[in-house]
């Protein structure tokens, strides 16, 4: 990797050491990940799927997954990409899709968005305590994906496994979340 001189500064989690949950639900603070928004028309989406190295998946209330990246279906337009294992300068989300040359917007929203995840027989169950979409397996899959609300607030879910979720919620927003999803897990551990 070339030195860009530039240093990144480290935040730390609002979710940092938090877990939770219960018998039926286990909550945990995901590990550090990059995060692009990105909106870009049809016809520039296979370039940039070549240059993320994701191919963004083009039908609603999907994802795909590759190369320690997922992207999320948002809109007709508009994908959430994320790239696990924090934040390389090097080989950035942002710096992959600015080498496309295709027409795009994208934006680093690393620092905007944490993410809960959410596993157990009761993460469902978990989960609708604050969000009202249906989470059945037939209407919510593995791999599935949405923005949604959750009490008052608006989130991303991806369905990870059969019982396991991401959700993805704007730091500021954090605190809320996770003791809702406390909540709802001690209520589908009864």
């Amino acid at each position: 990797m070339v030195d860009s001189g530039i240093e990144m500064a480290t935040r730390t989690s609002s979710l940092f050491g938090l877990h939770g949950g219960s018998s039926a639900v286990r909550l945990e603070a995901a590990p550090a990940a990059e995060r692009i928004s990105l909106r870009v028309h049809a016809e520039n989406v296979s370039a940039l799927s070549g240059a993320l190295g994701v191919d963004l998946p083009v039908k609603p209330k999907t994802s795909a997954s590759a190369n320690g990246r997922t992207a999320l279906w948002l809109g007709p337009d508009e994908w959430l990409v994320i790239g696990e294992g924090g934040y390389d300068i090097g080989n950035s989300l942002m710096q992959a899709a600015a080498n496309s040359g295709a027409l795009h917007s994208a934006t680093d929203v690393s620092h905007r968005n944490v993410a809960i995840l959410v596993s157990g027989p009761g993460a469902a169950a978990a989960i609708n305590a604050g969000c009202p979409q249906d989470l059945s397996l037939k209407a919510f899959p593995v791999g599935a994906c949405s923005r949604t609300i959750f009490g008052k607030i608006e989130i991303v879910l991806l369905r990870t496994a059969e019982d396991a979720f991401r959700v993805e919620v704007w730091r500021s927003f954090s605190d809320y979340a996770f003791g809702l999803l406390a909540e709802g897990a001690r209520d589908a551990a009864l």
